[in-house]
């Protein structure tokens, strides 16, 4: 009787295990993306719709991103870089090509952004978002003409200005200021580009990231450079403030979505790349994120005033004025030095 009681003891524990050993093999990605960069109850309508969980997390920089993957301490199956740093990665073979027979969404991205410069075979990447950076001022602080980057040096805003914390978007807006290319791998030109940020340096509150939203919405400060997606925001909760690219350009930004090449889970990762291509779905990330959209499907849905807000969606005039970034190759390490020196100024 005991060995029955026994046998069928092990038997309930067998399939519990096995109940639970079911559970825990549930398919899943891990997804890496930009703060306030998608609409994330549209992550549980993918895990709904394929059963697939998501797991997903963000960054703040493309060079926090790169470092995660080359270190191999993150194991990604979807991320979301900007131009320069696919470029780099598809050279050091970091990413895998896409199937695309996987992802027909991919036809409704809009023809002029695809087989762009830093994939030009369009074999590893499909744009996510893109748009302008720029200076976000507060008008009731702001009185004069916004129209330069030579704002951001005026002493009456010391104390008030927020500068991007990233390398290339801070010291790129400096490079078309005094009228060098923002892929300059001129060492005098840089020494010029460090020593005006140094000067700058204590105007500035403080170099932040996504922070900049906070802070700008509630009245702390007069100046800051931000992306457009990010102006919006500001925008929308005060209502005092406007956005503008300045005259002397500035970055024209990709970021779009890649499979690592470690990747284990491609079949599925092309799914999460294509269901994210859905017009409906591409619909609800633009309406929060508010970045403009690479996909036509999604554009045709938003109302009139979207499609028309130069924030949103760049005049020819500002794109003319653009420039997009190209990975620096072995100048990279004297652009990353140069920036260390102007955060070092700034504490």
């Amino acid at each position: 009787m005991k060995k029955i009681i026994s046998t069928a003891i092990v038997a309930m524990v067998a399939a519990l295990l096995l109940t639970l050993t079911g559970c825990s093999n549930r398919p899943e990605i891990s997804v890496a993306n930009w703060g306030l960069f998608i609409y994330e109850p549209v992550l549980e309508m993918f895990e709904e719709e394929y059963g697939i969980r998501v797991i997903y997390s963000t960054y703040s920089t493309n060079e926090d991103l790169y470092t995660m993957m080359a270190s191999g301490g993150a194991e990604f199956d979807v991320v979301v870089p900007s131009d320069y740093m696919v470029e780099r990665m598809i050279r050091e073979g970091m990413l895998a090509p896409i199937n695309w027979e996987n992802v027909p969404n991919a036809s409704l991205i809009f023809p002029h952004l695809r087989y762009m410069a830093f994939d030009p075979q369009n074999r590893y990447s499909i744009p996510y978002k893109w748009g302008t950076f720029g200076i976000v001022y507060n008008t009731t602080k702001v009185t004069q003409p916004v129209y330069s980057w030579r704002l951001l040096w005026e002493e009456q805003f010391a104390g008030e200005i927020f500068m991007y914390n990233s390398s290339r978007c801070t010291m790129g807006a400096v490079q078309r200021m005094l009228g060098f290319s923002m892929n300059s791998t001129s060492q005098d030109e840089l020494n010029q580009v460090r020593d005006a940020l140094i000067q700058q340096a204590p105007l500035v509150r403080a170099f932040l990231a996504d922070e900049i939203i906070d802070n700008m919405i509630g009245g702390e400060g007069a100046l800051g450079t931000v992306y457009n997606g990010c102006a919006r925001w500001i925008i929308a909760y005060n209502p005092d403030h406007n956005f503008v690219v300045p005259v002397e350009g500035s970055q024209l930004w990709f970021n779009s979505m890649v499979i690592p090449a470690t990747t284990r889970n491609q079949e599925y990762a092309e799914k999460f790349i294509n269901f994210m291509n859905r017009p409906d779905i591409a619909y609800l990330n633009t309406r929060y994120t508010r970045y403009s959209t690479a996909n036509s499907g999604a554009f045709d849905m938003l109302p009139d005033y979207w499609q028309n807000c130069e924030i949103y969606w760049p005049s020819a005039d500002i794109l003319a004025r653009g420039e997009v970034f190209i990975d620096l190759g072995d100048f990279r390490g004297a652009f990353e030095l140069a920036w260390t020196q102007v955060l070092l100024a700034g504490n």
